[in-house]
């Protein structure tokens, strides 16, 4: 399967509507990651973002980024 980089966009600051755009796609995760770090280090502080997703195909990758996660609970010895 192959890792895909997509730069994610977020329109407003609630993250609800994300813009996704495929950069690459790569048969090699130490590639991917390597690319991946230098557009995160030249980005701006725009609410741009940098992600590599391991899928069978785009669209499954895209639906993993899109997905909506709850956020993890912390357990009172781990604050």
């Amino acid at each position: 399967m192959p890792y895909y980089l997509f730069k994610i966009c977020s329109s407003d600051k609630l993250d609800l509507v994300k813009d996704l755009e495929l950069l690459e796609v790569f048969d090699a995760f130490r590639a991917a990651k390597t690319q991946a770090k230098k557009l995160r280090a030249q980005q701006s502080e725009d609410g741009t973002s940098f992600k590599v997703m391991f899928a069978e195909n785009q669209l499954s990758a895209e639906e993993q980024l899109l997905e909506k996660r709850d956020k993890p609970v912390l357990m009172e010895h781990e604050r």
